[in-house]
Order: structure tokens, then sequence, then C-alpha cells
């Protein structure tokens, strides 16, 4: 299976750069199963989803994670925190291979190490990340992140702080419209998936299978995989919010993880890689953004409704004016 058989042309106005004014009035292109497509609005979800249907979310909450500091001969040194490694210490990715001190603003000090760690003055800096950290945008929107992403770049029901990308597919539902689906019957529970480098990371092999995915962190109540279970026995459907919700219950039902129960939760680390050919156990449908091409989300979804009927809808989303990518609109597979 070849990588550059996920690759599609994308004219880069369609590309979002900013959010949508209001979030459930993105557009939402519904493909089923028959390769039929209609066109709605987010909002228009309730039609879709159904009592008894388990709606399932990624409740992880991103961290303004991007720094901007200056080298001691003045030169700017832009960083991302990847992962915590120790209690002063940050695994972090920065353009070239800079070894030494950086002076970061509000006084903070790092010594970055071969440009790949980060080791700061101060054990905990949570709360200097709050007040001084800019939101980690992806590298295609190119500009300066601001407030407003602050708030437009995490899902309203973000909890558990951890990723350095938002869990795209739920940036479109609002409170109320959690509220209406609640009300009709749909049951909603989540799981938490630290977005990291694994679910961006570009692929550079040729061949799709030679692609390894970095391994990323999660946590999966028992409550939600009984409510999985007892959904599937109800002859139900269980509806991911997101392709890291999909590894996510994936990895849990299939085994494929590292980690182990505790407290009622299974907590662990997953680097599944899913392509056509993957047979899914967990979900029947699932709420997803237009991602890039080539790009492992995209294997994923095309796993669930085949290649071709997949890029045959992002023909006619582009046909149609639809706006691609994080802070695009989004698509119901059912």
């Amino acid at each position: 299976m070849l990588v550059k058989d996920f690759d599609f042309d994308l004219p880069e106005e369609m590309i979002a750069r900013t959010p949508s004014e209001r979030r459930d009035l993105s557009r939402l292109l519904v493909l089923k199963r028959d390769g039929s497509i209609e066109h709605r609005r987010f909002r228009e979800i309730t039609y879709y989803l159904q009592e008894g249907d388990l709606l399932i979310l990624n409740n992880s909450k991103v961290i303004p994670a991007r720094l901007r500091g200056r080298k001691p001969t003045g030169g700017r040194l832009e960083i991302l925190l990847v992962k915590r490694v120790s209690e002063d210490s940050y695994e972090i990715l920065s353009r070239g291979r800079y070894s030494g001190k950086v002076f970061f603003e509000g006084g903070m000090e790092a010594e970055i190490i071969e440009g790949r760690i980060a080791r700061f003055a101060s054990p905990d800096i949570s709360d200097y990340i709050q007040r001084y950290g800019l939101m980690p945008l992806p590298p295609y929107i190119k500009r300066d992140p601001t407030d407003k992403d602050r708030q437009w770049y995490q899902t309203v029901y973000a909890e558990k702080e951890g990723s350095i990308a938002a869990p795209t597919a739920g940036l479109h539902f609002t409170e109320d419209l959690l509220h209406q689906l609640n009300a009709k019957g749909v049951k909603i529970g989540t799981v938490t998936l630290h977005v990291g480098i694994g679910t961006f990371k570009p692929i550079k092999t040729e061949i799709v299978q030679e692609h390894t995915m970095d391994a990323e962190e999660f946590e999966v109540s028992a409550e939600l995989l009984q409510l999985v279970s007892d959904t599937k026995r109800e002859g139900k459907r269980v509806i991911a919010v997101g392709t890291t919700v999909t590894r996510t219950l994936e990895a849990v039902i299939s085994g494929h993880y590292h980690g182990s129960g505790k407290n009622g939760s299974i907590r662990g680390y997953t680097d599944l890689f899913i392509y056509p050919g993957y047979e899914f156990k967990a979900i029947d449908g699932m709420i997803t953004n237009f991602h890039l091409p080539r790009s492992t989300p995209l294997m994923l979804v095309s796993a669930l409704v085949g290649k071709k009927m997949l890029l045959n809808a992002y023909n006619e989303a582009i046909r149609n004016g639809y706006r691609f990518f994080s802070y695009g609109d989004a698509m119901l597979i059912l």
C-alpha cells in the first residue's frame, strides 16, 4: 500500500486558518456507507444520532506549549514542549540543533540540550506556561496565536491537560448542542488521549505499512468500556468523535497498548496505526474533520469507509467549498 495513493489536490484558499464565528454552524458533510452524501450544518447532527447511541469524546486539554525566547547572542528561538520527561525537563521540538541557554519572557531560563531537551531553572513551570505560553496551532496556520485561539483551539468539554494539538473533531460542539443530544437520549462518554507528535507526525516512508506511530498516553475507565459493551449488545451505535477517540478505543479493545488497570481505569500508551485493511472492533461511526493528504488520520478514516469512497467525499467537499483541516468543517460517517 503506497503513501502516494492517499494524496489529493487541495486549493490553498480552502485551508481554514481561523475558526468559524460559531462552533456548531460549521458545515457538516454526512457520508453514509452506501456512498451517499448529505450537506448540513453541524448543529443538525441531532437528526442523525438516535436514542441509545453512544457518543464518545476526548476530554484532553491543549496546553499553550509554544514558548519564545532568546539565546545569549540575541537570536530568537521558539520551542514546542512535547512531553515532560522529569521534574524540570521537557522533550521539545525546535528548528535546528541549538544547545545552550535560552532566556524566556517573564524571567524564565532553560538549558537546551542537543535541540531535544529543555531543562528549566524552575522544577514546575505549569503556571508559567499558562501565563506566557502560546497555543500550538498547526504549522500551516502561518500567523501568531491570539487570545481567541486560547478559547477556540480547545473543546468546550476539555478537562485533563496534556495535549499539544486539539482533538479537532470536537471543536464543533457547544454545551447547548451536547445538552440537546443528552435530552434526546444519546449517551455521552469520555476517554482521554493526550495528542502528541504521533498524531500528526509526517509519513516519510513510501510504503504505508513501514510507518511507525509515536506512542501517545491515554486513559479509559471501566465504566466507559461497559457502556460500549452495553450499547453494542442493545444494537445501538458507538460514535467516536475524532481519530484520537477511535485509536484509543480500538487500542484498548484489541490490546494494542502498554499499560495496566488501576482504580477502575486502564492507563497506558498506544502506537496503534490504523490504515485500510484494519477490522474495527469498537466503533460504528465517526465524526471527523477533513485531514491533510498522506496523513495517518486520513488513512484511519479510509480504513473505516474505504479509500475510494473517502476521496470521492473529499472531492465533493472541495467542489462545495468546505473548509479543511483543524479549524475547518466536519464529516459524519454512519
